[in-house]
């Protein structure tokens, strides 16, 4: 699952054409030493490892803050207390000094979910209980540190022709996420564009799937109390039943609610848990439902919340239930600027070559990355972790998640032919 493969470079690949503009792989500074390499899989292995959730992320950034000081760098906790951000070259200038260049940000997220790693013979499986990084941030993590690391060297040697700001951002798993925390700590003064990764266990490493607009969307957390009196189910018409009233609510307001928009914004109630009730011959007196609210587009998530709200009343009130909505915002779709979508596109064909980018579609899922372009154009890449050959079917948030480790190598490229472009184009 974890071979290293060398990369290919455009010359490698007999009728690959370099894009206008973009220097061949070879004449572009910023790959992995074969010692940094090494250094990047223990470090990736041992936070996968040790994995906490967020906001709890403290032996994650204790590490961090002691890599990137023994670099030379100085990073600053968050004011969060977990998570960093550490600026790599000339910080952006004070007030009244004139203006700054803008900095390319580069983004990871450092915290782990609360389900059990079930790998089976893996030497670094999770030690904590029920704690694990089956979503990849451990790999976006390590990217990020890498590429901190290598263009840090770059900056010594005068060859980093503008600055670059690395944040490690924690509790992405926590809805509204911890962007919004990160951006009130200040990681975005003085950035012009920020760049992100996140596996995709569904594309081969060596490859990173790119789309313009669109990547993912809006996830919103909903949580419903029905009640209403109860009483034996000898005598249902005394009660309010509950219990019918919940699969109502269930069955009924995702579609009432997909009817209420256009069918392209992918409006979607799914609920997760529905709860009522103790004994079988008693109509139980309260309810409850929670689950999430996803939708493709921007205009139709800041409508979701009336919907949601109008569809839950009506369905509850046909049953004579009392309803108690907890509507959680939780986070935008993440919508790639097309300037930096290319920004990325050529980083990864300067490297590799454009066989190594592949179109993407937008998923249901949420990322509150969507938090940083609400303020800074940006774009996020799917960074294929998937060994290849591999047909053993994996997927985000399940204990079994895994990541080919040359993905690594990958992702630095990436961040660091990104960071070279930055400077000759914005």
């Amino acid at each position: 699952m974890n071979e290293l493969t060398s990369s290919e470079s455009p010359a490698d690949l007999p009728g690959e054409a370099v894009q206008p503009g973009v220097l061949p792989g070879a004449a572009l500074p910023g790959t992995l030493s074969a010692e940094l390499r090494a250094e990047l899989i223990a470090f990736r292995r041992d936070m996968h490892m040790h994995p906490e959730l967020g906001n709890q992320e403290f032996r994650t950034t204790a590490a961090l803050k002691a890599r990137l000081e023994l670099a030379g760098l100085a990073p600053r906790v968050l004011a969060t207390g977990t998570g960093l951000v550490c600026d790599i070259g000339a910080a952006p200038a004070d007030p009244g000094s004139g203006p700054a260049r803008p900095v390319l940000a580069l983004r990871a997220d450092i915290d782990a979910l609360p389900i059990p790693d079930t790998k089976i013979g893996c030497v670094y499986r999770s030690t904590v209980p029920d704690r694990a990084h089956a979503c990849g941030h451990d790999m976006h993590t390590t990217v990020v540190l890498g590429a901190g690391l290598v263009l840090a060297e770059l900056h010594r040697q005068g060859a980093l022709p503008r600055p670059v700001r690395l944040i490690f951002q924690p509790a992405e798993e926590v809805l509204p996420g911890g962007a919004p925390d990160a951006i009130d700590s200040g990681v975005l003064e003085g950035v012009g564009r920020i760049i992100g990764v996140h596996c995709d266990p569904k594309v081969d490493a060596g490859r990173i799937g790119l789309r313009h607009g669109p990547i993912t969307s809006a996830c919103d957390r909903l949580e419903i109390a029905l009640d209403g009196p109860g009483g034996h189910t000898a005598r249902p018409h005394l009660t309010t039943d509950l219990v019918t009233a919940a699969a109502r609510v269930a069955t009924d307001v995702p579609t009432l609610v997909a009817r209420r928009v256009d069918a392209r914004s992918g409006l979607a109630v799914t609920w997760g848990r529905i709860e009522s009730g103790h004994a079988c011959n008693v109509v139980p007196q309260h309810a409850e439902l929670s689950g999430t609210v996803r939708c493709l587009d921007l205009d139709a998530w800041r409508m979701a919340p009336d919907l949601v709200h109008a569809a839950i009343d009506e369905v509850a009130s046909l049953y004579r239930a009392k309803s108690e909505i907890n509507y959680i915002r939780g986070v935008p779709p993440v919508v790639n600027d097309p300037l930096v979508t290319e920004l990325l596109h050529d980083a990864m064909a300067a490297r590799r070559g454009t066989h190594s980018v592949e179109d993407t579609t937008q998923s249901l899922g949420g990322e509150d990355f969507s938090w940083y372009l609400e303020r800074v154009p940006g774009a996020m890449a799917r960074l294929g972790v998937r060994t290849p050959g591999d047909r053993v079917a994996r997927d985000l948030h399940q204990g079994d998640f895994d990541a080919d480790e040359s993905a690594i190598d990958v992702g630095v490229e990436l961040f660091t032919a990104a960071a070279l472009l930055d400077a000759s184009r914005f």
